[in-house]
């Protein structure tokens, strides 16, 4: 097959069409005939060099047609009207066979989708033959995550030469001058040799530092036929510039002694799909050319932020969220928190519902601590400074939350240092949100509001103070704006003229004080707080709240520190699920509960087909109690079957729990528990109570009153048995409303007011502050 040139005077690409095979072109789709330009085209421009083909760049810096080919000069190739005219020109001449619509994929701003062309232009790159030196020295890096070392000798291993040179004016200006004469190039070391080589421009230069437009100025003589030689326009690759930063920024050429104070850096990050073949790379690259050893010695590698749905962020999507706007809806602190506690090689999903999730899960948790102790302390009077009660001699819950406070000390120290900044932020969470505040401030309210002073009391107050005081320094690196207000309050403000650090990011961070960890007990209370979420689960289970008295709760426990916990706090256990009695159970009288195992059909019919009838033949063979532990620890469990082993995970097994009759049961990692769901006359009775405390102490709060303030309450109903519940338990409501006085007689009119219904019954509640009497 042979080619006719039919379009004018094109001198620069005559004589140069030829034909030639391309597994790229589809017989399938359009004539199976395609055009190829080298000039104008990534694939065009890589068969090109293949194939040796002339690449020709027929466009401006505007993408206007060049002198030189022909009636197309001077047109854009933007323009719709050049491809009108084109076919146009093509009908006229007898050349047009057929013009058809098809769609192709064609580049656009990603910012303003304003279309793109190709340009061929000549660029500057470094050859990369020594990329093995640089992948040598990756091996003294530590990654974070660890398959970033593998990403990174990938990209090594495929790279084609580096492209150091941008079209731009702002930049790094390269420092090589093209002789006008010869074209032969030089590349310029330092000042000084810029300097000696200088033939004009250097005193308007002097003083300035080495960019555009002033380093354009230096005119060099040629080292090769000594003519007049000038810088090129270019620029250097933003990646080049950030590459040499340990050199550029600390006094490489000056000062090799303090340079190397600070060479190798101990620590970067940045976002790792794009920066381990950006700045990652830049680093190693110039380093191992400069100095043949790594820039530095950790490198932690993030994934990206996407919004809360999972989906790339992007303004033109509406899913964008601006810093500033994040800063102040979310605060700050939050959205440090979030990248804290979030697995570094995981995509963060970023919004404001995640923000919210965490502010009730953990920073209200943390505040409400805080500003309960403040209340408390302000009311009482209390006093930092007073002489410390030696925690030996405090309760078992005092000592267990200064024990796990040392052991988030421990936490801290090695996971900061470890550059694992998540595992610390999940400790924390659990440590603030479910030991500090759901238990011990919880369980030891009553300490706290009793009006008579007592070292149990005091115990109480500086138990407290010192776990707020230790988090304040324990949060300072990720949340420094809220534990810095906390730190001015707690310590700063209690004694002006203190000695101590003017602020929280001043102080020491805390070291490990072993003397205050008591391992047994910190490992008996994580087995009472384990079995008492078992026990809520069950209440839970079968819909009975917790306000709801039962009779008795038996456990079988999995290992000896949960027994151990059992014995030791079983008071503890009957106070916090309401049950008035917990007892062991002996495994040897057979297990608590009955297990009924099935596979699941969903899951296991699509996979397996006809041969789910081994499956329920191999599971009926086993013993249910060990499927069900080993499912529950989340493992998985492979089956002998006839037609080969079958492996089924927890999803594939169905598991019903049988208890007693008259009671409701669950297990977990072994443990098993009972509760007696058979509520008597006395036991609703005391429930009914407890229902009545809980209305009054909502009305409290909406009447305003102040934690502190004694009020008088007025029962008014029809039910019998509300009364007896009233009556009964009238010094239970009493205390834990600080009410001086009840009666069925209704109060002034000044007095709160609400109507309830308990067990389909009527409840009129008045409250009024009570006024103290005069001494």
């Amino acid at each position: 097959m042979t080619i006719k040139q039919k379009w004018g005077p094109a001198k620069p690409a005559r004589g140069i069409h030829r034909v030639i095979p391309w597994d790229a072109v589809s017989e399938a789709e359009g004539t199976g005939i395609v055009h190829i330009a080298p000039g104008c085209g990534k694939e065009d421009f890589a068969l090109g060099k293949d194939e040796s083909l002339v690449p020709i760049a027929p466009l401006d810096e505007s993408g206007t047609f060049l002198h030189g080919f022909g009636d197309l000069e001077g047109r854009s190739a933007l323009d719709p009207g050049t491809v009108d005219w084109i076919l146009a020109n093509l009908q006229q001449k007898g050349l047009l066979v057929a013009v058809e619509r098809y769609p192709h994929n064609y580049p656009h701003c990603w910012r303003c989708k304003t279309e793109l062309l190709f340009r061929l232009v000549d660029e500057w790159f470094i050859d990369m033959r020594w990329r093995d030196a640089i992948m040598e020295i990756c091996y003294e890096v530590r990654w974070i995550p660890d398959f970033g070392l593998q990403r990174e000798l990938d990209w090594l291993k495929n790279m084609g030469d580096w492209m150091v040179s941008k079209k731009r004016y702002w930049g790094l200006a390269l420092p090589i001058w093209i002789c006008e004469s010869c074209g032969a190039f030089d590349i310029v070391g330092s000042r000084e040799e810029l300097n000696s080589r200088a033939v004009a421009g250097w005193k308007d230069f002097e003083g300035h530092s080495p960019h555009r437009p002033w380093v354009d100025l230096v005119k060099i003589r040629c080292g090769k036929c000594g003519s007049q030689a000038s810088r090129i326009p270019d620029v250097g690759n933003p990646w080049l510039d950030a590459g040499i930063v340990p050199y550029s920024t600390l006094g490489y050429n000056r000062d090799r002694n303090y340079w190397e104070k600070w060479f190798p850096a101990d620590f970067v990050t940045e976002s790792f799909p794009g920066q381990f073949r950006n700045w990652f790379y830049a680093l190693l690259a110039m380093s191992a050319l400069m100095e043949r050893r790594a820039p530095f010695k950790v490198l932690l590698g993030h994934a990206m932020v996407r919004d809360e749905k999972g989906e790339e962020m992007h303004k033109s999507k509406g899913n964008a969220i601006p810093f500033e706007e994040a800063a102040e809806k979310m605060g700050a602190d939050v959205m440090r928190w979030m990248f804290c506690r979030n697995n570094p090689a995981n995509n963060i999903n970023f919004g404001y519902g995640p923000a919210d999730e965490l502010r009730n899960r953990f920073f209200f948790k943390l505040w409400n601590t805080y500003a309960f102790f403040c209340n408390y302390a302000r009311l009482d009077g209390f006093d930092p400074g007073t002489a410390q009660i030696p925690v030996s001699e405090r309760p078992d819950i005092d000592r267990w939350i200064l024990s796990d406070l040392q052991l988030l000390v421990q936490t801290a120290r090695c996971e900061f240092e470890d550059y694992n900044v998540m595992t610390f932020c999940l400790a924390a969470e659990a440590y603030v949100a479910e030991k500090l505040s759901n238990w011990y401030v919880r369980r030891n309210r009553r300490r706290f509001w009793k009006s008579e002073k007592s070292s149990d009391k005091l115990a109480a107050y500086q138990t407290l103070y010192g776990v707020l005081t230790m988090l304040t320094r324990l949060l300072a690196p990720i949340t420094p704006f809220l534990v810095e207000g906390m730190y001015q309050n707690l310590e700063r403000s209690v004694d002006q003229d203190t000695d101590r650090p003017l602020s929280v990011h001043l102080c020491d961070f805390p070291q490990v004080d072993e003397s205050l960890i008591d391992a047994e007990l910190s490992a008996s209370m994580e087995a009472l707080l384990r079995v008492v979420s078992l026990g809520s689960a069950v209440r839970n289970s079968v819909r009975i709240k917790v306000r709801q008295p039962l009779a008795e709760m038996k456990v079988q426990p999995a290992n000896d520190p949960e027994r151990r916990a059992i014995l030791r706090f079983a008071e503890q256990m009957c106070e916090e699920l309401n049950v008035k009695n917990v007892s062991l159970h002996d495994p040897a009288q057979g297990p608590l509960l009955r297990y009924e195992i099935k596979p699941n059909l969903k899951t296991l019919g699509p996979k397996l087909g006809e041969r789910l009838k081994e499956v329920q033949a191999a599971l009926a063979a086993l013993d249910s109690v060990s499927v069900v532990e080993k499912i529950q620890t989340g493992g998985s469990l492979e089956l002998a079957c006839p037609g080969g082993p079958v492996v089924l995970d927890k999803n594939d097994i169905l598991v019903n729990v049988r208890a007693p009759e008259g009671w409701a049961g669950l297990s977990d990692h072994g443990t098993q528990l009972i509760l007696d769901v058979r509520v008597t006359e006395e036991l609703a009775c005391e429930g009914t109570a407890r229902e009545i405390v809980r209305h009054i102490q909502e009305l409290r709060k909406k009447s305003g009153l102040e934690m502190e303030d004694r009020i008088r309450l007025s029962f008014q109903t029809d039910s019998s048995t509300v009364r007896e519940a009233i009556e009964t338990h009238k010094s239970y409501i009493s205390g834990e409303t600080l009410a001086v006085e009840l009666t069925k007689e209704p109060l002034d009119g000044n007095a709160e007011r609400a109507v309830i219904k308990l067990q389909g019954q009527t409840l009129t509640i008045e409250l009024i502050k009570a006024i103290p009497a005069l001494s």
